[in-house]
């Protein structure tokens, strides 16, 4: 089973909860976290986004994990195990948005490094997925740091994205924190 919480060297990561709302919303509306994820979203949108994920847990068992510093209040960021239709497929994916400010300081490795650690270990996951806007270098690097590779370009709900999977059907990155 995958934890509700969990902790890794420097993050640690709560369940999304129907509270975490205000959080979503000032995420969403944040026009650099979003430049890559599809763009700013509303009120609405952001409703929904929360009750998709929140019906994923349900369903599954895992899903969408709140990012804080280690011992910190603020929310800085998100990361995702969950399950993605990838032209018509049935992928479980890995993913990751943080705030400007915690960019470029290995927490995406990090978090994503650990995701997939779940994945493997308590879903028995073969393989899994990371998708990320074509013009994302950033993304990208992190995606090879944690040990996807480079799979192929797809248009995604009308985007062009980079499709990551994990090396013969497993992450190589590091073993994810408790």
């Amino acid at each position: 089973m995958i934890p509700d919480s969990f902790s890794t060297a420097r993050l640690s990561a709560e369940r999304l909860t129907s509270d975490h709302l205000p959080e979503l919303l000032r995420m969403h509306r944040d026009p650099d976290v979003m430049a890559h994820l599809g763009g700013v979203r509303d009120a609405e949108q952001t409703a929904s986004y929360l009750e998709r994920n929140l019906r994923h847990w349900a369903d599954y068992g895992f899903g969408l994990w709140i990012l804080r510093e280690l011992r910190g209040a603020e929310a800085i960021g998100r990361a995702v195990l969950r399950h993605l239709l990838v032209e018509g497929v049935d992928e479980v994916e890995v993913g990751y948005a943080f705030y400007p400010p915690f960019w470029g300081r290995g927490l995406a490795t990090e978090v994503a490094t650990a995701c997939l650690a779940f994945g493997r270990r308590q879903l028995s996951l073969r393989t899994m997925v990371a998708l990320t806007s074509s013009d994302n270098l950033a993304s990208q690097r992190v995606l090879l740091k944690a040990g996807l590779v480079y799979e192929r370009e797809f248009v995604h709900e009308g985007a062009p994205c980079s499709l990551y999977r994990t090396r013969d059907g497993r992450s190589e990155g590091a073993d994810a924190g408790t």
